[in-house]
């Protein structure tokens, strides 16, 4: 195993962590123990204590359990904005001996029906703004029982702060669920709790990354590989007890659920809580709550510090920040270091390993770099034709193992074997990204194996944009490619051949077309029109030359 970065390590922190023997559950309800009278949750003006949010907690998981007959292993669908909602339902599931199966809110219909399809999941939690798009699976028996969560239901009536559209969603009318229950009646009934048999071992959470053939594939990991993050979290970035956490990162995605949830829960921290994005809220809050540490996308901060009103609030409580899923540019890095004195953080993690395998030392952070294996993992550079080992500065696939990698694709044993190589008795992960380390083992990110598109943070995989751009009625052929954005880092661009006679669609009406079909952060922002596409011999498309 290489030691080098041994050499930058964390003054005080050990090598390797004694495993949790916990299940995620268990940590709440270890610190609702310890710490029931403190805030866990601050939303919107409302406060909730560790002592009311594992109370929900339980009142839910009874529910789940006694009601919608959740089970042992069953999969259930969390389709919800960050709300105090989002953390009582996940905690929920996994109290219920269940596995949370996150989805992202912004997913349509058809994204939100091959999730529930391929996980085999029955059951689903939604937020009212969402509920039309869950009716559908409903409608087609995908769908036995939907529970329907108001995020307003949770808010103070004298919060002050601006609240997004979606917080006081109403259900739709005539929306076609038989079996729905809000989220009030559903915590009235007061089912018991079921035993709680979790192990480290047993399954907790899959959720979903698209892989190179465009298609989803679920993560599966269980308590133990996400309770590696989460003790490594708490390890390596100081979270006091009692400190405040501001949760801007979504809880759907790994790194907001365990950075701004799962690790907040674990040390006793409070999570300050925005559903949406708000750089002035966001300044508010930091000031109002003392809040000491923020992870988040690099687009967010870059927002955040270029806010020309930033000098009217005191933001001084700040003692952590930083994030991942796009570089920080060094400018923006060196404006925030002259504001606050603190260095941008950045880490490095994949679904698969349920957030980071490499982190900066907070006392030695380098810009721009993903950071040094953090505790257990080992990490290797291997040449992508090869397959040899390469030394420092040399320029291959990253390839990682470690105790938070996960148990292998759900349902998928042909794309689990592909994903995993063995070297020197040990099973590695190849993350499909090339790099480098240096001299002192910190880890750089080059370029992609794959193809995907790092839209803000947001992964975007251009064969299941392609997939449903091949619907449009004037589209013949599409190739999904990625283009530079100052603000995004990269941007969706696709290359469109229309069909013979096809009159061309404005890229306004392309857009709108593309947002009733697939996500937002998926829409294509380029639309370029061409009479042809780059092929290779054998006719594939050479979307590089594009």
């Amino acid at each position: 195993m290489q030691s080098r970065h041994y050499r930058v390590w964390p003054k005080g922190l050990p090598h390797v962590l004694e495993p949790l023997d916990a299940s995620l559950f268990q940590n709440l309800e270890n610190t609702a123990r310890v710490h029931p009278d403190r805030p866990a949750i601050v939303y919107y003006g409302r406060a909730i204590t560790y002592a009311a949010l594992l109370d929900a907690v339980r009142k839910l998981a009874g529910f789940l359990s006694a009601r919608a007959g959740v089970g042992d292993d069953d999969r259930v669908v969390l389709y919800l904005q960050n709300s105090p909602q989002f953390i009582i339902g996940y905690y929920a599931i996994l109290a219920a001996n269940a596995v949370v199966v996150p989805v992202n809110p912004m997913c349509r219909a058809a994204e939100l029906d091959y999730i529930a399809k391929d996980a085999g999941a029955r059951v689903a939690i939604a937020g009212t703004e969402n509920l039309d798009q869950a009716a559908v699976l409903c409608q087609s028996g995908r769908m036995d029982h939907v529970i329907a969560a108001r995020y307003g239901d949770y808010v103070d009536p004298d919060n002050d702060l601006p609240l997004p559209d979606v917080i006081n969603a109403a259900v739709p009318s005539g929306i076609g669920i038989q079996s729905l229950t809000m989220w009030k009646d559903a915590l009235d009934a007061d089912y018991p709790a079921p035993a709680h048999r979790r192990k480290p071992r047993d399954w907790a959470v899959i959720p979903y990354s698209s892989g190179s053939t465009g298609k989803p594939k679920g993560c599966l990991h269980s308590h133990a590989t996400t309770n590696a993050v989460v003790q490594a979290y708490t390890a390596w970035i100081e979270m006091p007890a009692g400190s405040a956490v501001l949760s801007t990162l979504p809880f759907f995605h790994v790194t907001g659920m365990q950075n701004s949830m799962n690790a907040p829960i674990l040390s006793g921290a409070t999570i300050v809580l925005m559903t949406r994005w708000d750089r002035d809220a966001a300044a508010v809050l930091i000031q109002r709550y003392r809040v000491a540490l923020w992870r988040s996308i690099t687009a967010s901060a870059i927002d955040f510090f270029s806010n020309p009103g930033l000098e009217r609030f005191d933001i001084s409580s700040l003692t952590s920040i930083g994030g991942g899923g796009a570089q920080m540019p060094e400018a923006v890095a060196l404006k925030i270091k002259a504001l606050t004195g603190l260095d941008y953080v950045e880490a490095y993690g994949l679904t698969e390993t349920m957030a980071p395998t490499h982190m900066n030392p907070p006392d030695a952070p380098r810009p721009q770099c993903l950071g040094i294996p953090i505790f257990g993992v080992e990490s290797r550079i291997l040449d992508t034709e090869t397959g040899d080992e390469l030394g420092p500065g040399d320029v291959g696939e990253i390839v990682t193992a470690g105790p938070q990698i996960f148990l292998g694709y759900w349902g998928n044993p042909a794309a689990t074997e592909e994903t995993f190589i063995e070297l020197d008795g040990k099973q590695f992960l190849r993350t499909g990204d090339i790099g480098y380390y240096d001299k002192d083992g910190y880890f750089y990110c080059v370029d992609r194996l794959k193809r995907m598109i790092n839209a803000a943070g947001f992964k975007v995989w251009p064969a299941e944009v392609e997939a449903m751009l091949y619907d449009h009625p004037a589209i013949r052929e599409a190739c999904v490619v990625a283009a530079k954005d100052a603000r995004r880092g990269e941007t969706v661009k696709a290359v469109i051949v229309l069909k013979d006679g096809a009159v061309r669609p404005t890229d306004r009406e392309l857009g709108d077309w593309c947002r009733e079909k697939m996500a937002a952060y998926k829409v294509p922002r380029i639309f370029d029109f061409v009479q042809s596409l780059p092929r290779t011999g054998m006719g594939k498309i050479r979307w590089k030359d594009l």
